[in-house]
């Protein structure tokens, strides 16, 4: 089993990015607002197209600063109205609101405080509050500012910020993040700002978002594959102008950060006397372009994961969840990448094999090289047959030899017609699972295939169809990237992926 080449180095990333940000601390007088875009935990698209970055990278390298840090979680009271849900897990905002909480917790971090941004009395939001309050929790409201972002005279005075509740804090870290875009995090810090300076406290701003990386090429695969993951939201990156204009050098931003900066820095000049930045790119503590050891692998890394977005983006218009401008936005970014779907090495494979048997069909590329294949059957689905198939492969065991004793399979499948109500007996990928390590307990054919699923984490896997979200949640705890065909296992009008 060939492993996986490592592009990043995780383990100075770390200390780069920790010693960064104690910097910037030092340069405002020992206080700093830390705007945390992005994924705090579970940052896949980073530990994708940056092969050798951990998901956790950014909350372990928070932990470094546990001391001297606390969380400020803010949400966007409109957002709670509209029960928000986040695309990649299917959690409501004020439910991501716990898990973080509790997550950060867990680790270690002060957590004690939850913003209300936009709050206009919103029923939802009311009752929001009210539970985090019986759960111990400072809920402080942070109100609508007519005329913002532009209208800075309103903004910075009484009348805007003023309006806010003063957050209370501690630290001299305070990282602000939320539960999604659009929640308010960099409001949230200007207003911390503006209540800090009118009560003499030193205190500065700072954002960290890993992408785009500023110290890449406008059109490195890295910054185009973040163009990919936003292709739904139309962000742009671009050369900073600003920081062009006040140093030379050139330097990537995109488009949201580029167009709010005159304003930003109006705001501060308004609130301190002066900005201290010059350019968006100066606002940034962003180290990770530093910590990039193999540009090749990272290249092909990213390169593989804009053509994963594009198949996730015809899935979700197929699917009635995304504009087909995002389809063709990632056609642009594959030609401009150089790359094109074909060389998805896994997907000719599983197209030629559905054609010949017409079955859903998926497949997995291993880390040699290998594809393997999985066809539906009655008895199981694609996915689940996949599974199977592999890790007898992985496990040299023979083809014909049935790792599952009937005497387990047969149980589940009448348990899912008679007692749970689902039309069709075929054990999807985690029942089969389910059933793998049972059959493991007393036979060792099926615990030496058992043994071999931790082989699986960075594998390439496609699908003939949409699949299923249970198998799809499956392909993702395993660490198996998967795309699929945009295309429904049947004609009906009605589709459920449960």
């Amino acid at each position: 089993m060939l492993s996986v080449k490592n592009g990043f180095d995780n383990s100075k990333y770390l200390v780069l990015q920790s010693d960064h940000i104690k910097e910037r601390i030092s340069r405002f007088g020992g206080k700093l607002y830390l705007e945390f875009g992005g994924k705090m935990f579970d940052d896949f698209h980073a530990s994708r197209v940056l092969p050798g970055f951990e998901p956790d990278s950014k909350v372990n390298m928070l932990t470094q600063l546990k001391d001297e840090a606390e969380i400020l979680i803010v949400i966007n009271s409109g957002d709670i109205e509209k029960n928000k849900v986040r695309g990649d897990t299917g959690v409501t905002y004020d439910m991501e609101v716990l898990r973080q909480i509790d997550s950060l917790r867990s680790r270690g971090f002060i957590v004690k405080s939850v913003v209300l941004t936009r709050y206009n009395s919103q029923h939802s939001a009311e009752k929001f509050k009210d539970r985090l309050t019986s759960l111990g929790m400072n809920v402080y409201k942070h109100y609508f500012i007519p005329g913002y972002p532009s209208d800075v005279a309103r903004i910075v005075s009484d009348k805007g910020f003023g309006k806010n509740e003063h957050v209370i804090t501690e630290r001299s870290l305070v990282v602000v993040t939320g539960p999604g875009s659009g929640s308010g995090k960099m409001a949230t810090c200007l207003s911390q700002l503006y209540h800090d300076h009118k009560k003499g406290i030193k205190a500065g701003y700072a954002k960290y978002e890993t992408f785009p990386m500023w110290d890449l090429p406008l059109k490195h695969s890295v910054n185009l594959a973040y163009e990919a993951a936003t292709a739904d939201l139309n962000d742009l990156n671009m050369i900073d102008p600003f920081h062009l204009d006040s140093y030379g050098k050139t330097a990537v931003s995109y488009n949201r950060d580029i167009e709010i900066f005159p304003v930003l820095s109006a705001m501060m000049e308004k609130i301190s006397g002066s900005s201290p930045y010059r350019s968006p790119t100066d606002m940034g503590v962003n180290m990770a372009g530093r910590c990039i050891i193999d540009n090749d692998a990272v290249e092909k890394a990213s390169k593989q994961e804009i053509i994963r977005r594009y198949y996730t983006a015809r899935c979700a218009v197929r699917e009635g969840l995304g504009p087909e401008s995002s389809v063709s936005k990632l056609e642009m970014l594959m030609k401009q990448a150089g790359v094109s779907a074909d060389d998805r090495k896994v997907v000719r494979p599983v197209l030629t094999t559905a054609a010949e048997c017409d079955k859903p069909v998926v497949g997995i590329e291993l880390r040699d090289g290998t594809i393997v294949t999985g066809k539906a059957s009655p008895l199981m689905c694609a996915s689940a047959a996949m599974l199977l198939n592999t890790l007898k492969r992985l496990g040299k065991i023979d083809d014909s030899m049935h790792l599952i004793s009937p005497s387990v399979i047969e149980p589940v499948r009448e348990m899912k017609t008679k007692y749970l109500g689902y039309d069709s007996p075929r054990l999807q990928a985690d029942e089969i699972l389910v059933a793998l390590s049972v059959s493991a307990t007393t036979s060792p054919v099926a615990d030496a295939a058992f043994r071999k699923l931790p082989e699986l984490r960075g594998c390439e896997a496609h699908s003939s169809v949409i699949l299923a979200s249970a198998d799809e949640k499956i392909f993702r705890r395993l660490g198996v990237s998967i795309t699929c065909e945009p295309q429904y296992l049947t004609t009906n009008l009605y589709q459920s992926r449960a």
